[in-house]
């Protein structure tokens, strides 16, 4: 229990530290194909993950924005901010602003995928017991649902 938590504080020191990070590359686009009420979001990739793949929930979804985002916790934003973070446990559904602020997340966290604006990230809770197939098969339902979108 101590090595998840002492792993869990060092996921979040990392995660502080990458919104906090200047990248002037990573700026946001402006505009969206589709409305947003039918753009995707973490949470809808999520909950669509766990339809795709045959279960009810990934494992005990959370809303954790507030761990990637200053903004979520009334600082002063950064353009590295994630717009929306949910949490299960089997993998971590990031949503960007932009496809350049998830490209510079998945370059720094190792083991990280990038499909558009999206990260999916393995470092937290059990995360780490999902196997590299249900990864792929994870990445390759959020990449069809990206393109769909545009």
């Amino acid at each position: 229990m101590k090595n998840r938590a002492t792993a869990a504080l060092a996921v979040a020191v990392a995660l502080a530290a990458l919104t906090a990070c200047d990248n002037s590359d990573a700026t946001p686009t402006k505009g969206a194909s589709k409305p947003a009420a039918d753009r995707l979001t973490a949470m809808s990739v999520a909950k669509r993950l766990a339809e795709a793949t045959g279960v009810t929930t990934l494992g005990n979804p959370t809303e954790n924005t507030a761990s990637c985002s200053n903004k979520a916790i009334g600082k002063t934003p950064s353009k590295n901010d994630c717009a929306q973070l949910i949490t299960t446990n089997t993998v971590s559904v990031y949503e960007f602003e932009s496809p350049a602020v998830s490209a510079h997340w998945v370059k720094t966290m190792k083991g990280w995928q990038q499909a558009d604006r999206f990260a999916l990230g393995y470092s937290a809770r059990n995360q780490s017991a999902t196997s590299d197939e249900r990864r792929a098969e994870l990445l390759s339902h959020l990449k069809k649902w990206v393109a769909a979108e545009k």
